[in-house]
């Protein structure tokens, strides 16, 4: 009988995430081995790791809670591919532009399950600036 994370669309999805991270992260430059390409596959890594801890036989806002863990994951893979574009370490512009988009669809499925599972959970309030606080 397969695991309850084994059937989930969001988990596969991430496994293909993973794939496109590796890709993405062998192309770096050597001087980047142990900062970004590093960085990048770990955090790529947590977040298939932290849909599947969060499945298995957690309460709804304990599951709500490690997909919440994988959104963050995510968010630094999408900061560490903005950094390679700005150092302009990859030029192959179609696979850049390939993993962003599957960033954005694999970041709206983890958010959509997460209100599925814990659609009243307490939520991290949105920062507020004001006036004198943007710099």
């Amino acid at each position: 009988m397969p695991y309850k994370f084994e059937q989930l669309d969001v988990w596969k999805l991430s496994l293909e995430y993973i794939d496109s991270i590796y890709l993405l992260a062998e192309k770096l430059p050597k001087s980047e081995e142990f900062n970004l390409k590093s960085q990048m596959i770990r955090a790529a890594t947590s977040i298939s790791l932290n849909i599947a801890e969060g499945s298995t036989g957690q309460s709804d806002a304990e599951q709500a809670r490690f997909l919440g863990f994988a959104i963050r994951y995510l968010i630094e893979t999408v900061a560490c591919h903005h950094i390679i574009q700005r150092r302009g370490y990859i030029q192959d512009q179609t696979l850049l532009t390939k993993i962003y988009e599957d960033s954005q669809v694999l970041v709206r499925k983890l958010q959509t399950f997460r209100k599925t599972v814990a659609p009243y959970q307490v939520r991290e309030g949105q920062p507020t600036y004001g006036e004198n606080d943007l710099i």
